[in-house]
């Protein structure tokens, strides 16, 4: 997986590529807890082809971290990731675009 980070004032969008899973998720919540100056955070996920519960489950501490402030997005989902976003109920938790 391969995550480059875009920053523009207090917005930060990471760019996501690959496969989300196990092995690479604490990449992603690392990448995350990085980001202490934001106050919004936009995830891209365009490139990516697979997500695991691992995974989701980076995405959802990050959705309760920035509950408190300007909010998560996840934008640019392909029709195979938004599926696992239907079935586990995600869709109806995250901003997903």
């Amino acid at each position: 997986m391969t995550i480059t980070k875009n920053q523009n004032g207090n917005l930060v969008t990471l760019y996501v590529e690959g496969r989300l899973d196990t092995s690479t998720s604490v990449d992603l919540e690392k990448e995350i807890n990085a980001i202490a100056d934001a106050d919004q955070l936009i995830i891209d996920f365009e490139k990516l082809e697979y997500i695991s519960s691992a995974g989701l489950r980076v995405l959802l501490a990050a959705y309760k971290a920035y509950s408190s402030k300007k909010g998560l997005s996840i934008i640019n989902i392909s029709e195979t990731v938004m599926d696992v976003f239907d079935v586990t109920g995600f869709r109806d938790i995250l901003n997903l675009s």
